[in-house]
């Protein structure tokens, strides 16, 4: 039978050039909200998926991710607020957001910057806690495991042993 394809007949796509990642990039940004690490490690991944043209030069994507962030479309501050903002209304503390900045790519100057302060962090230790039933706001009276639990989930979320330890008691001021 001739023109009917299996499933598992598609063509390969074509190699990438310049103007066809400037293509993808665009679709990328526009779709989410990134880092220029970010952006970058998408291209690059693409790049590897599909393979590139012969005289590409892989600097290209860099140039790619500079030209979009001189257009404003990719604002590593914009970004690093926001992620920063919504793990500490969430519950998260100041090591996991750190994290979550790290990971995207986020120069650690900016990281430190947008990162939350003493009372943002003990706000949002209560938070963590109020949302997972922790210290004051579970159980009338936890046992030992129960607590040692409840501190692994707290320090595991990003918070610090103390804050931790006041959380889990019941402390209700730090």
């Amino acid at each position: 039978m001739k023109g009917k394809r299996n499933y598992g007949d598609r063509r390969p796509a074509p190699p990438l050039d310049t103007p066809t990642l400037e293509r993808l990039a665009l679709r990328y940004v526009e779709r989410f909200a990134t880092t220029r690490g970010k952006l970058g490690d998408y291209l690059r991944r693409k790049c590897r998926e599909r393979g590139t043209v012969e005289d590409f030069d892989p600097a290209g994507i860099d140039t790619i991710v500079e030209k979009f962030a001189s257009l404003g479309y990719v604002d590593d501050a914009a970004w690093a607020g926001s992620k920063a903002s919504s793990l500490t209304r969430r519950g998260f503390g100041p090591r996991r957001v750190g994290d979550a900045l790290r990971a995207a790519g986020i120069d650690p100057d900016l990281a430190s910057a947008v990162a939350p302060d003493e009372d943002e962090a003990w706000a949002a230790a209560q938070t963590y806690a109020r949302r997972k039933k922790i210290g004051a706001f579970g159980e009338a009276e936890a046992d030992r495991d129960v607590k040692r639990k409840q501190m692994a989930a707290m320090i595991r979320a990003g918070h610090g042993f103390d804050v931790a330890r006041k959380t889990v008691e019941g402390v209700a001021d730090a």
